[in-house]
């Protein structure tokens, strides 16, 4: 007979085993939402592919139309983000910037340009998730709501300016540089003239908004972050981020990054695997199928081709503001081998309407959110001064023939 005896279990292990249960039923009813939440560009992604495939039958080609780098390194890269995110590192670092602001101007000069220099490394989408809040949480603690409008604003378009210098500053730079083979630096400084021109924009919008100047007095209870995290994560996230970086200079291959990050976050923390955007991820397999379609079907490919034909940036720039700059990024890039035109035509094209970079709809959310009837002075705002900067950077690309 075997008999079992009931060990004491101190209390405190049975609270944490509880709480880490319930954060991983929270993190995984998140992540089902995600998968199943009808998304629009999802959608469209893949109700093309699927019409597409009634004229190319599907098979083992379908393989290889998909950018298995491009998607492997965006996923890694997702889910190193957001243990930096886990680890509050980037709302550390803004509010150790915030010491040193002393007026109105220059604290919006600060929340905007922290967006401008972050997104080229942590993308477009995760700067606007990061720092909108912060930036809001700042100016509400100081009492200077009348900013706030145009702080989100020129956040908005910071990020998306910002993030087109860097092949990892958005989706769009990270599937161009796999399929092109573009260095690094290479792709930094085609971008560099347009990027250097949006800072100088953004300097001088913020100079001449209509913003009540004065000194403003950040108190250390305004300036709210969560604690700094694990010393030790923020090591290995880092570490991880380099061979990231290792990988867009093909110095190491791609496959040993996404074992890494599978093994090590999985092993860490594995509630931040579930952080990726997957449905991003498939929005990106959809069109792969449908362009690689379109792309086996003669007629339209020569169609397409001879459309585009010298015409990639006004092209990409026009159908970005209808489907945003990375699915127009997948649907035109198949189609023409003037690269150069088709990225800057795309990341210029991040500027315009509030879909033209999906990413603005993450601070249009976030503003709107607790200002529900500002929604449409947000809008207008947004408009206006996007439209400004697309048509300041669309007349230098053809006036300084970049």
């Amino acid at each position: 007979m075997v008999i079992i005896t009931r060990l004491p279990v101190p209390a405190g292990w049975i609270m944490g085993l509880e709480l880490m249960t319930d954060r991983m039923n929270s993190e995984k009813k998140k992540f089902k939402l995600k998968i199943t939440g009808l998304d629009p560009v999802f959608m469209v992604a893949w109700i093309l592919a699927i019409i597409s495939s009634f004229f190319v039958t599907p098979g083992k080609g379908y393989l290889e139309y998909i950018d298995f780098r491009s998607l492997g390194l965006l996923w890694g890269l997702m889910v190193v983000i957001q243990g930096y995110r886990e680890n509050s590192v980037f709302e550390k670092f803004g509010a150790a910037l915030l010491k040193y602001v002393k007026s109105s101007k220059s604290l919006m000069a600060v929340l905007v340009f922290l967006t401008f220099f972050m997104s080229m490394f942590i993308t477009n989408d995760v700067a606007l998730i990061t720092f909108v809040p912060f930036a809001l949480l700042i100016l509400r603690s100081i009492d200077r709501r009348d900013m706030m409008v145009w702080v989100v604003v020129l956040q908005t378009v910071a990020a998306n300016l910002g993030s087109m210098l860097t092949p990892i500053g958005n989706p769009q730079n990270l599937y161009m540089t796999g399929i092109t083979g573009m260095g690094f630096w290479e792709f930094v400084l085609l971008m560099l003239p347009l990027t250097g021109l949006s800072a100088l924009g953004l300097l001088t919008a913020i100079m001449v908004l209509p913003v009540k100047k004065g000194e403003v007095s950040l108190s250390k209870e305004g300036v709210v972050t969560r604690h700094f995290g694990s010393t030790r994560q923020i090591v290995i996230y880092s570490l991880l981020f380099a061979v990231a970086f290792g990988c867009v200079l093909r110095i190491i291959p791609w496959q040993v990054f996404v074992v890494l990050v599978l093994i090590v976050v999985g092993g860490m923390d594995v509630k931040i695997l579930l952080r990726a955007d997957y449905v991003l991820l498939l929005t990106f397999v959809g069109f792969f199928i449908f362009t690689g379609n379109m792309g086996n079907i003669p007629k339209v490919k020569e169609a397409l081709q001879s459309v585009l034909d010298r015409r990639e940036f006004i092209i990409s720039v026009i159908l970005s503001q209808f489907i945003s700059n990375v699915p127009a990024t997948l649907m035109l890039s198949g189609f023409t081998e003037r690269y150069r035109e088709l990225i800057m035509g795309v990341n210029v094209g991040g500027l315009g309407t509030l879909i033209a970079s999906m990413a603005s709809l993450i601070s249009y959310k976030q503003y709107t959110a607790d200002h529900k009837s500002e929604r449409g002075r947000y809008l207008l705002i947004f408009t206006l001064v996007n439209i400004a900067f697309l048509i300041l950077l669309a007349g230098a690309k053809y006036i300084l023939r970049l």
